[in-house]
């Protein structure tokens, strides 16, 4: 019985595409079998079937493709120069598909920015063409797929020594294989089978890091609250409690490690066609009290539409989270990793009734400004979308789960190009980007966001081989695709479906180099494997271009330096590591923007005497020429204007202010950018005491 329920599967899937069904043989051993049907299980299968070996792709849900096809369809991709391989014929797929002029059924094409006939590839679409894109191309490699198959994560690996011989599912089906693939994003395979594996974010003290753990000074970013909002049920009260989505607990200490997630959320498929939408539900167990910090938000001033709808074609979009309160339910997902499949069908339907509550909220809420009531107005659920889940997508965006501890964990060093891997297996390039994870109390008494980080690695960086498999003596065939040995910010960069498809078909190139020589994934042979991925279209090594982050510490420098992240800001700076060098983790610039309305203040104690001051920027022809900064000394207030399109004199970071005396115990300088003619860039500040 159930065979032939799997089987129908089988046909429904395949028979979807046209063509006849590749009917499970489940007696029969497989050269690789794949768990988890994500963009990287999907590369990874028809790059062993290309070779000439039979593969297997299990899914537990009923849809092949992950987020890809689950409604990220604006792919967050960096470099598009470093997609390589089957992940660039899947975008080069989606450009022919809509060369069509038929496809574009509600608009057209000539108005849509993304559309650019010269490319050969497009990274924008809508899911369901994805999905069926996806299945068109396990169709072509002949690729078996098992659809709605559950890992016994009790007992569902079998091993002989350090390999697996099989794997189990919850049905009683058993899938025996050479070569094993987790390509889930949850690791539920690396964890079954007793591989090494974290979860949160570790210390910046474990990997020497500066943007891991605990990141309460990452604070310029949008996605935080910009207003002061009273986190307690009676406002300034509180004995009375908090309100929905704040925790009491201390937020703890900067660059410390913790067991926290960056939060999830659906990639909602929103259409503004009036005959292509469906309004937002009002969820069965809707709540408005989840949404008190909303509409506080709003009512403290802070008017901006939480949300982020990136245009895809016919008029739909891919809706991001954005802003203090939006799509993300943060906090809510920390059990996710380690739980049950029943535990985690329960954190997905809260997680289901929050967003969708939410939206529900800013279209209809009488609590939610008119303005934005009326700009969500042109919005509803795409109809044609995701028709067998009341047009929600079918997949959850797990930014992070579970990540395997391999004999090589990629770090931050890795994605700034300060390490380079000498077994490229692919390319990473997207920003070491982490969303909130938590939301806590200040020490104020306000609420705020924390774990928000977004810091461009400055260009493409190499991926390890090494990442990819277990520590030697764990599992001596089995690789891992999606929840790779990865510190938590470096996997904020490599998380992206491009790069999953381009780990996806290395592994599986290795897999079968593996199988043909007899071997333990830990030992394949790198040059040859290299050889054959470049053959493949794979794009391994760094552009000519992209060189080695210089990144500076404060220790570096006598006296006394305060960052750009320890100064008081007013209005809203935006964080940059595009122009090397710089201190720390990036520097301030105001976005050329509300001149007159922004500035930054350092104050700090000193011992009364006098000061060297200086300050620290990164030039660019793009700069002001006349910043004002002014220092607030024992003999009043002098303001200097720095011109920043010049290289500063002193280590190329910082120009001289002058020498100045403090006889009080705070020290103050503040740069503004009143009437400047240019962008605003502020690294820091340097006091050197000039006896």
């Amino acid at each position: 019985m159930r065979r032939s329920v799997v089987s129908l599967t089988l046909a429904l899937l395949f028979l979807s595409t046209t063509a006849a069904p590749h009917q499970a043989a489940f007696g029969k051993e497989f050269d690789l079998v794949v768990y988890g049907g994500t963009s990287a299980g999907i590369a990874a299968a028809i790059q062993a079937t290309r070779m000439h070996k039979t593969a297997v792709v299990i899914e537990p849900s009923q849809h092949v493709g992950g987020l890809t096809t689950g409604g990220l369809g604006w792919t967050d991709s960096g470099s598009k120069a470093a997609i390589g391989g089957i992940s660039r014929e899947f975008y080069q797929r989606v450009k022919k598909h809509y060369d069509r002029p038929e496809v574009w059924r509600f608009v057209e094409r000539q108005k849509y920015s993304r559309y650019r006939p010269q490319d050969d590839a497009m990274w924008t679409f809508e899911p369901k063409v994805a999905e069926s894109i996806y299945r068109t191309m396990l169709r072509e490699a002949n690729v078996v797929v098992a659809l709605g198959q559950r890992l016994d994560r009790q007992q569902g690996v079998t091993k002989r020594g350090n390999r697996i011989v099989s794997i189990a599912m919850e049905s009683g089906e058993r899938y025996t294989g050479k070569i094993f693939i987790d390509a889930t994003y949850e690791g539920d395979l690396l964890a079954t089978a007793g591989v090494t594996y974290t979860v949160g974010r570790e210390a910046n003290s474990q990997y020497g890091e500066r943007l891991n753990g605990i990141q309460k000074r990452q604070n310029t970013h949008s996605h935080r609250f910009r207003v002061n909002v009273d986190p307690y049920v009676r406002p300034g009260d509180p004995s009375s409690g908090l309100v929905a989505g704040v925790h009491a607990e201390a937020p703890g200490k900067d660059g410390d490690g913790d067991k926290r997630l960056q939060a999830y959320c659906y990639r909602m498929c929103m259409s503004n066609v009036a005959e292509n939408r469906v309004p937002f539900p009002k969820p069965e167990g809707y709540n408005e009290a989840n949404y008190e910090l909303l509409f506080r938000n709003f009512t403290a001033g802070d008017l901006r539409v939480p949300m982020k709808p990136d245009m895809m074609p016919n008029g739909k979009t891919d809706t991001n989270n954005n802003c203090a309160f939006s799509t993300d339910n943060i906090g809510k997902n920390y059990a996710y990793p380690e739980a049950s499949y029943e535990q985690r069908a329960v954190i997905l339907k809260e997680h289901e009734t929050y967003q969708k509550g939410l939206m529900w909220t800013l279209a209809n809420h009488p609590r939610v400004p008119l303005p934005i009531r009326q700009r969500m107005a042109i919005w509803g659920l795409a109809k044609d979308e995701f028709v067998d889940n009341g047009n929600w997508p079918h997949q959850i965006y797990v930014r992070e789960a579970r990540r395997m501890v391999s004999d090589y964990v990629m770090t931050e060093a890795d994605c700034t190009r300060t390490r380079l891997a000498k077994d490229s297996v692919g390319l990473g390039s997207y920003n070491m980007d982490s969303h909130n994870c938590q939301r806590y109390v200040t020490p104020e008494g306000f609420v705020q966001n924390e774990g928000d980080v977004q810091v461009s690695p400055g260009g493409p960086y190499m991926i390890s081989y090494r990442s990819l498999v277990p520590k030697r003596g764990e599992a001596a065939n089995l690789f891992v695709t999606c929840c790779i040995s990865s510190s938590h910010i470096a996997y904020g960069s490599i998380r992206m479906e491009p790069v999953f498809m381009i780990l996806g078909q290395s592994a599986a190139t290795a897999a079968v180099q593996a199988i043909e020589n007899k071997q333990a994934v830990q030992d394949v042979d790198y040059v040859s494997l290299r050889e054959r991925l470049l053959r493949d279209g794979q794009v391994l090594d760094l552009p000519p271009q992209a060189k080695p982050k210089i990144v500076l510490s404060a220790k570096q420098f006598r006296g006394v330096v305060i960052d750009d992240r320890d100064a008081k800001a007013v209005g809203t700076w935006s964080v940059s590591a595009s122009v090397q060098p710089y201190l720390e983790f990036g520097y301030r610039h105001d976005g050329n923007a509300d001149k007159g309305q922004k500035s930054l203040e350092f104050a700090t104690k000193v011992k009364p005497g006098r000061y060297e001051v200086r300050l620290a920027y990164t030039a660019n022809p793009n700069r002001a020429t006349n910043v004002p900064v002014t220092i607030i000394h024992a003999e009043g207030r002098t303001t200097k204007l720095v011109n920043q399109q010049q290289t500063p004199t002193i280590a190329k970071v910082f120009v001289s202010l002058g020498t100045f005396k403090f006889s009080t115990a705070n020290a103050q300088v503040v740069i503004t950018n009143d009437a400047t003619d240019g962008y605003v860039v502020v690294d820091g500040i340097q006091l050197i005491p000039a006896d």
